[in-house]
C-alpha cells in the first residue's frame, strides 16, 4: 500500500478555515446561529449530494436559497460533506438555454491556464437548475478526484423560522482529505481496521487516533458565510 502521506497532491489551494475532525465528524469553530444569507428569497432548492465510488454511499441532503451562486453552493457542499475546502473544484452542468455543458468553478486565468471556466460567484444556480434540468457533476480536489453527483430534488417555499442553508439528512462520514481518492480511502480503511496491517499505526497517527466511517450527524453541520470564505481565499 502506498502511504497516504506519499500521495502527490495535484490540485491544492489553501483556504484558511478553523476546523477540527473527530471520529469522522467535522466540527467548525463558527456559531450556528445567525442567518448567513442577506439577500431576500422566497424559495429554496433541495439538493442531494452523493460521493461517487464509495459503497455504501456517502451522501448529504441540503436546502439552499434560490439566490445562491455556484460558489455559494460549493461552500455549502464543502461544509455539509465535511471537506476542508483546501483544493480546487469544478461543476459540470448543462446550460438549458443552449443544451451545452459548461464548466463552473475558479477561472483558470487565476492560475495561468487557458481553459475557460466560468467564475462560480457570477453564475446563479437558478439560471441552470430546474425540475427539467436537475443534475450536475461536482469534482473536488483534482489530485484525489472526488466526484459527486448533484441532484436537485425539490424547489420548496422558504420556511421563515429556518436559517438557510441547512443540512437535513445524510449518511456516513466524509473521507479524510488527501487520502488518495477512492482507492486510497479503501486502503486507509483496511489499515485502520486491522491491527496487524503494516500501516495500521501510521494511519491512526495520521488521522489523529480514530476515525469512524459510519458516523454522521446533520445536527453538527455548521455553514460558513460564502462571501467571507471567498474574501479569505482571494482577498
Amino acid at each position: 500500500m502506498q502511504g497516504v502521506t506519499d500521495i502527490m497532491d495535484l490540485g491544492e489551494i489553501h483556504f484558511p478555515k478553523s476546523k477540527k475532525i473527530y471520529d469522522g465528524r467535522c466540527i467548525h469553530n463558527h456559531t450556528r446561529k445567525g442567518n448567513i444569507m442577506k439577500k431576500e428569497f422566497n424559495q429554496v432548492y433541495q439538493f442531494k449530494i452523493t460521493l461517487m465510488g464509495v459503497k455504501p454511499p456517502v451522501w448529504r441532503r441540503i436546502q439552499v436559497p434560490e439566490t445562491y451562486t455556484f460558489w455559494d453552493l460549493h461552500v455549502a457542499i464543502q461544509d455539509a460533506m465535511g471537506w476542508s475546502d483546501s483544493h480546487l473544484h469544478q461543476f459540470d452542468v448543462i446550460n438549458s438555454s443552449t443544451g451545452m455543458e459548461v464548466e463552473i468553478g475558479i477561472p483558470e486565468k487565476e492560475f495561468g491556464w487557458a481553459r475557460e471556466i466560468l467564475p462560480g460567484w457570477k453564475q446563479k444556480i437558478s439560471n441552470y437548475f430546474s425540475m427539467e434540468n436537475r443534475l450536475a457533476d461536482y469534482v473536488y480536489d483534482f489530485g484525489d478526484d472526488w466526484e459527486h453527483k448533484i441532484q436537485l430534488e425539490k424547489i420548496l417555499p422558504r420556511e421563515k423560522n429556518i436559517n438557510y442553508p441547512v443540512c437535513i439528512k445524510g449518511k456516513k462520514a466524509c473521507p479524510p482529505e488527501d487520502c488518495g481518492g477512492i482507492w486510497g480511502y479503501e486502503e486507509f480503511l483496511d489499515a485502520i481496521k486491522d491491527p496487524e496491517h503494516e500501516e495500521h499505526k501510521e494511519m491512526l497517527e495520521w488521522i489523529g487516533g480514530e476515525f469512524d466511517p459510519e458516523y454522521f450527524d446533520a445536527e453538527e453541520i455548521v455553514f460558513d458565510d460564502p462571501d467571507k470564505r471567498r474574501k479569505i481565499a482571494f482577498g
